[in-house]
């Protein structure tokens, strides 16, 4: 491998820790924005509804480039300062990505009984208590496996920082196939790149979903895989059976 090949690919490997520094801010922007704004739409005010909803809408109904070219060519028009592209990337995917979180905190909240938050006023929780001490702990697990989604699709979205001039896992994929002339090895690579990380993102949430349950009670699912699932309903249906018998 001569030394300008050796450096091409170096190149990729910078732009896999960009992707990864890119999904782990973008993210925190998000999980935080989700939050606030998943929590404000179940306020008791229509004023922190209506304001929480119009911001979801809007943020939901625009395209995550177009934001992102906004905050990097319109605000330094508008208010006198300019960010940098990774920043103004960060803002925009974290936004966009915060405004669909939040209705998945939204409806986690609702899922949780009624009864919990009666049982919450009637030991005369404030909202604030009701909210952490009860709703939230229940809640939390359920957020999990959608926001798995949500951010593996954040992961993939990534890749439009590359226009930008990041230095992203797709720009320097862009300068290795230029450098290079062949595409088909150096995009399949950057293919097997985000598959890992992908992966290895699901492991990790996988991981908090079981210990989020089993904080709050609920026995992790164990083989959870195909015939773990095939076994918990053959035992299911032997116990119904049995009761059915003894009935």
């Amino acid at each position: 491998m001569t030394d300008l090949t050796a450096g091409l690919w170096e190149l990729l490997l910078q732009g896999l820790w960009v992707t990864v520094q890119l999904t782990v801010y973008s993210a925190a922007l998000g999980a935080f924005v989700a939050f606030v704004v998943g929590v404000a739409r179940t306020n008791r005010l229509w004023i922190v509804r209506f304001v929480s909803g119009l911001y979801m809408e809007i943020f939901r109904g625009t395209s995550a480039l177009v934001l992102m070219f906004w905050m990097f060519f319109v605000l330094p028009v508008a208010f006198g300062w300019q960010l940098v592209p990774l920043w103004a990337a960060v803002l925009a995917l974290g936004l966009s990505y915060g405004a669909y979180g939040s209705e998945i905190v939204r409806g986690a909240i609702a899922a949780v009984a009624p009864a919990q938050h009666e049982a919450g006023i009637a030991l005369s929780f404030s909202p604030w208590q009701r909210l952490t001490k009860i709703t939230l702990p229940q809640a939390w697990p359920e957020m999990i496996p959608p926001a798995n989604n949500l951010l593996i699709e954040l992961l993939k979205g990534t890749a439009l920082v590359s226009v930008l001039g990041v230095g992203d896992i797709t720009f320097g994929a862009s300068l290795v196939r230029n450098a290079l002339g062949d595409s088909a090895p150096v995009y399949t690579i950057i293919l097997v790149m985000y598959f890992v990380l992908a992966f290895l993102l699901t492991r990790g949430m996988r991981a908090l979903e079981r210990q989020a349950k089993a904080g709050i009670g609920q026995t992790p699912e164990k083989g959870a895989g195909v015939r773990g699932k095939l076994s918990i309903r053959r035992q299911d249906a032997i116990s119904r059976s049995s009761a059915g018998g003894g009935a």
